[in-house]
């Protein structure tokens, strides 16, 4: 055995030796060859300060943080994963094993046990499992004018549009009711919202009508409304205390980027609100694995992409870690990429000289070792090895280690549409968050306004109608009486007697002088 091997067996054997409970991701290499003896190891203290798993396409970086999920939740740790290309819906399932999957854990010395961990399937829009949906009153006017991209002026008359209907009690449930009132401050509404607020530009407010169509394009009227996803679910334990692994189902998002960056900063930033401030725990309360993280950046503006950094630095101190998964590290903001203290890098390929120079930069993202060339390394790894530094319970980066990687207890596959139902039907919130409320809102408050405000003039001459129609009906009721009709009789013949006496021409008067 030469020193070398002496001295990377002491200087990794004490690296990844941590006190508290820690998940193992496989064995150490070097040179080529497996140190069984050698285990990395990923302390659950410090699970909660982020981290990334890159790597070229078909290098199992989706296996690796499909392992990362299922040995979390064995250890209590429920997880919330975003799965975009749709493959990950088998760690519902458990793994059936095989040949080449026994070879590995032979040579890592990791016994393998198939078995599937605990799941709900989530969906942002029909896919089958929970609806996760949430109002725009909650997004509130700031983080919904960072999404909508809008400037300071814009984003001020977006704050007047939140407190006129606060003040009116008018909810802003879905991206109708926002347009509703939109439509209303610029027309009938206008001069109530000039007294109370100011006035409001008529092309402000059309560029923001616009943003709002945009995202509405991208399907964003699917996710706006009620009954709102409780953040709170996401940390669900089975009876035997596995965390559940929520998996999110966002196959059909991968074209609508703008959406999926506008669901992942409403959840992260309702975590945060929502969440007690937990300090250093053992293990992280909640863990968040990204797969294509580049959806969230690619279109993201750079207010959006602030409110992203903000939200990742704070939001370890609630327990809660994010784990982004992408082809280059590259596509993680630099900003964002120095917050990640657990890294875990597949092999990445170098067709052109831009790729060659994408590995350099990569190479320099980790720990320098004596052990390895980092930049060579990164393209001669195969499937299922990766370099891997992480945090250790002091919270200073482990030395660089080429892994070769555990492969998945669960399935390595999808679920089938039988299992996808049967998983559905034994679920504990889809009934909950089902059916979709439709309660009254501002759009259907104020189509009732403008409705009663064009009748009132109709209904104005209606009753004028009425009342006249009611005095004639009250004389003509009179004079169909019979009892009227004899009064009235008596009163012309007595009134016609009395102008006939005046006259000199009353008849009874004549018949007297006759008879004298």
């Amino acid at each position: 055995m030469s020193l070398s091997i002496l001295e990377f067996k002491e200087e990794i054997g004490k690296g990844y030796s941590f006190k508290g409970e820690s998940i193992v991701l496989g064995a150490a290499m070097l040179d080529g060859q497996v140190i069984p003896e050698l285990h990395v190891k990923v302390p659950l203290k410090t699970m909660n300060r982020h981290g990334l798993i890159s790597g070229a396409t078909g290098t199992g970086k989706t296996k690796t943080l499909q392992v990362i999920a299922e040995q979390l939740s064995a250890c209590g740790v429920p997880v919330l994963l975003m799965d975009i290309k749709g493959d990950l819906s088998g760690i519902a399932a458990p793994s059936s094993g095989g040949e080449r999957i026994m070879e590995r854990h032979d040579l890592i010395a990791i016994p393998f046990v198939p078995k599937a961990a605990p799941v709900e399937l989530l969906s942002l829009s029909e896919e089958k499992g929970v609806r996760l949906r949430a109002t725009v009153a909650e997004f509130g006017p700031v983080l919904l004018s960072k999404i909508l991209g809008l400037n300071d002026v814009q984003g001020g008359v977006m704050a007047i549009i939140f407190k006129f209907c606060e003040d009116k009690g008018l909810g802003l449930l879905d991206l109708e009711d926002l347009k509703s009132v939109l439509l209303h401050l610029t027309n009938e509404g206008k001069d109530e919202l000039q007294a109370s607020y100011g006035g409001v530009s008529t092309s402000t407010v059309g560029t923001i009508m616009r943003k709002i169509v945009e995202l509405e394009q991208q399907g964003a009227d699917t996710f706006f409304g009620e009954p709102s996803f409780e953040v709170d679910d996401l940390c669900q334990f089975d009876r035997e205390g596995r965390g559940f692994v929520s998996v999110l189902r966002l196959t059909d998002l991968q074209d609508r980027p703008k959406l999926f960056s506008t669901f992942m900063l409403q959840m992260l930033a309702e975590i945060y609100s929502s969440f007690p401030e937990e300090g250093d725990m053992d293990k992280p309360k909640l863990v968040m694995i990204i797969d294509e993280a580049h959806l969230i950046f690619q279109e993201s503006s750079k207010t959006l992409l602030d409110q992203i950094e903000t939200i990742i630095k704070l939001i370890r101190s609630k327990g809660v870690g994010i784990f982004f998964c992408t082809q280059d590290p590259a596509d993680v903001p630099a900003s964002i990429l120095g917050q990640l203290g657990f890294k875990v890098q597949h092999a990445l390929r170098a067709f052109t000289a831009k790729d060659r120079k994408s590995i350099m930069l990569a190479a320099e993202n980790y720990p320098v070792s004596r052990f390895y060339q980092t930049d060579d390394l990164l393209t001669r790894m195969g499937i299922g090895e990766a370099l891997v530094s992480v945090l250790n319970e002091k919270g200073v980066p482990t030395p660089l280690v080429h892994a070769m990687l555990r492969a998945p207890d669960s399935r390595m596959d999808i679920l089938t549409a039988e299992e996808i139902d049967g998983l559905v039907s034994r679920s504990r919130l889809v009934n909950k968050y089902l059916k979709v409320l439709d309660r009254e809102s501002a759009h259907e408050m104020l189509d009732r306004k403008l409705q009663e405000a064009s009748e009132e003039p109709h209904r104005k001459e209606i009753r004028e109608q009425e009342e006249k129609a009611g005095s004639r009906g009250f004389v003509e009721e009179v004079l169909k009486s019979p009892v009227a009709r004899s009064i009235g009789v008596v009163v012309v013949r007595e009134i016609t007697r009395g102008l006939l006496g005046v006259l000199g021409l009353g008849g009874r008067s004549r018949r007297s002088s006759g008879r004298r």
